[in-house]
């Protein structure tokens, strides 16, 4: 059985938790607080960041990309036409550019501000930076989550799933990011009604389950989070 060290609030530790409840794996899940950089994690990722998977034989992958590579290389041809990340080379181009877009830039300009700031900082120390939200931090991930929202509704207004016409990578990783934000409240669905919808069968998806379970310690959600119908 393989084992994922994760952070809860981590959209690229969700990514990766809905990547493998999709290829039917149910991990052992090991968390994980990256501002400890506790000493046996570093020897697993010496950057210190989430998430690892280790496989049942000992091998470590570190990080999203790889692991979501990882998987496809050693379980995708398993999936036949359920597989995550398409054969077609230019499908994949696709897939990989979108994978891009949320993991590095909607995380850089949404994501990374916002569950640091509204949920990380309220774990961590004042020496490894805790303390009170940075609003100006917040104000910029809220308004920067509006476009990022109207391409998410642009992608699925002209396709069935965000890269094409079958789910891949790309909507599991908008939608674990999508997801942190939801939980904060700071989501504006009302805007953008095709990704509503779009995200509506997402967090219907039995893989979605345990992410809608996960709660910060006194920090309810958004009151809609775990309802299916919005």
């Amino acid at each position: 059985m393989a084992t994922l060290h994760h952070s809860p609030f981590c959209p690229h530790s969700r990514f990766i938790r809905l990547v493998l409840a999709e290829m039917g794996m149910e991990p052992t899940l090991v968390e994980e607080r990256p501002w400890e950089r506790r000493d046996e994690f570093l020897m697993l990722n010496p950057a210190g960041t989430t998430p690892v998977l280790i496989e049942a034989g000992g091998l470590v992958v570190p990080g999203a990309g790889a692991i979501a590579e990882y998987l496809d290389e050693t379980r995708g041809l398993g999936l036949s036409g359920r597989r995550l990340l398409p054969e077609a080379p230019a499908a994949r181009v696709e897939v990989r550019r979108l994978l891009d877009w949320f993991l590095c830039k909607f995380d850089q300009e949404v994501t990374g501000y916002l569950v640091t700031e509204k949920i990380h900082k309220r774990f961590m120390t004042s020496d490894l930076g805790g303390g009170p939200p940075d609003m100006n931090a917040i104000r910029a991930a809220r308004t920067n989550v509006r476009y990022h929202l109207k391409y998410v509704d642009y992608l699925i207004a002209r396709r069935k799933w965000l890269a094409g016409d079958h789910l891949t990578y790309a909507d599991l990783a908008a939608a674990a990011h999508l997801s942190c934000v939801d939980y904060l409240g700071d989501v504006p669905w009302d805007e953008e009604e095709m990704a509503r919808n779009w995200y509506a069968r997402m967090k219907s998806r039995p893989s979605f389950r345990s992410l809608l379970a996960d709660r910060v310690p006194g920090m309810a959600p958004a009151d809609h989070y775990a309802d299916l119908d919005f």
